[in-house]
């Protein structure tokens, strides 16, 4: 049941929020035991705009956009002196994600009863990441948190933008094969089929690459709907196989054997490597935790056995170095390079935010000329399937034209 609530808190604030309980009572007891005094319950009535809120809260995902904006905001607010559970409670109010408003309500919550603000936020691990609740953790103990947001929202939001560019500059060529599927098949299904009946009344014998598109044409025409039924559910099969668990090592390989591509995949895990890892060391996180957080980063799961076994050399005791420099094919020589040098001068942090600066910008500059690249590649591609339908589908014309003569 659905309970809207006003309780008192240790400060003397008196807020009003809603929680799901068993009974009134449940709900009591629940708040008591958090060092709320509770001054009113009321059952929430379920009309219809309360079921959708709840329903559409159920499948409401925090974006990326949303929670930068949050920490942004929030990092603002605590500089400007506001409390961090007045913060919390204004932030609430602003979010139009149910979802998200949530999250926010347990949040101030539990901020009220006591609770550390990084330990309520690894409540929630599918919307703050270990580097999120970290860096917040290592602000909250050096008294910086203000600080911490404020990197953690830069951390997030150069992240974003370089996973946007890279996605936007790979969705030129799926729009532009999608279009030449749906394309290709309606004029297989509507055109085929009326130059086929033509050299059929003609009695034409055709050449073997046209009895193919016209038994494709025929297909397609017949049974035009099917054909598209087919092709949405062998995409959802090959997306769903791509995004299956087994299947990450083998395609991680591929993108790092595929050319073009597998330059940019380096430099931006170097990038994402190098700028999480600076963030947690300059926020006072230890090196072996910080090795771990970034390694829960970056994607591929050869970065993420390479920080492993960088995890277990430090450990160890052996310099953080010698790993990168024994996994050159991953990471560049400027990566272990820097990160000697950070060793020996005690400026780790320093070098690594410099790797990250650097390969940020190589990443961005190939992303801007991916596009340009990708597109001649598509025009001989296109080319070829014009002129090879082209080809098949005159020659019988110049068959007929030559029997007339």
């Amino acid at each position: 049941m659905l309970f809207t609530y006003t309780a008192k808190s240790k400060t003397g604030e008196i807020f009003e929020s809603t929680l799901e309980s068993v009974d009134r009572f449940s709900l009591a007891r629940d708040l008591r035991s958090r060092g709320f005094i509770p001054l009113s319950i009321s059952e929430k009535n379920k009309d219809l705009i309360d079921q959708f809120s709840m329903v559409t809260g159920m499948f409401s995902k925090v974006s990326n956009s949303e929670l930068i904006i949050f920490t942004k905001n929030l990092s603002g607010m605590i500089k400007a002196g506001l409390s961090l559970y007045r913060a919390l409670s204004v932030l609430k109010k602003q979010t139009k994600n149910v979802g998200f408003s949530k999250i926010l309500t347990s949040l101030s919550a539990d901020i009220n009863s006591g609770e550390t603000f990084s330990s309520a936020l690894a409540k929630f691990p599918d919307v703050f990441s270990g580097l999120f609740i970290s860096m917040v953790k290592a602000g909250e103990e050096s008294g910086n948190l203000a600080g911490a947001l404020s990197d953690v929202g830069m951390n997030l939001e150069k992240s974003n933008s370089l996973t946007k560019k890279i996605k936007g500059a790979l969705i030129y060529p799926g729009v532009i094969m999608s279009a030449m599927v749906i394309i290709g098949v309606l004029m297989f299904a509507f055109v085929v089929p009326t130059l086929a009946g033509t050299f059929k009344e003609l009695g034409v014998k055709l050449p073997l690459t046209t009895q193919i598109l016209v038994f494709l044409g025929n297909f397609f025409s017949q049974n035009l709907i099917l054909t598209f039924v087919v092709i949405f559910v062998a995409a959802f099969v090959i997306y769903s196989t791509f995004r299956a668990k087994f299947m990450a090592k083998y395609i991680d390989f591929a993108i790092l054997k595929l050319p073009i591509i597998n330059n940019l995949t380096r430099e931006l895990n170097t990038a994402r490597t190098a700028r999480t890892m600076s963030s947690l060391l300059l926020s006072g996180v230890s090196i072996t935790r910080a090795v771990e957080i970034t390694e829960d980063v970056v994607q591929n799961v050869y970065y993420k056995k390479v920080l492993e076994e960088a995890k277990v050399a430090i450990e160890k005791g052996s310099s953080f170095s010698e790993i990168f420099e024994a996994n050159t094919n991953l990471y560049p020589i400027m990566m272990s390079e820097m990160i000697q040098v950070g060793e020996e001068t005690g400026k780790l942090s320093d070098m690594l935010l410099q790797i990250a600066l650097f390969y940020e910008e190589e990443v961005e500059n190939k992303t801007k000329n991916l596009s340009t690249i990708i597109e001649p590649v598509l025009m001989i591609f296109i080319g070829a399937g014009v002129g090879f339908f082209a080809i098949s589908m005159i020659s019988p014309l110049y068959s007929i034209l030559g029997s007339i003569n």
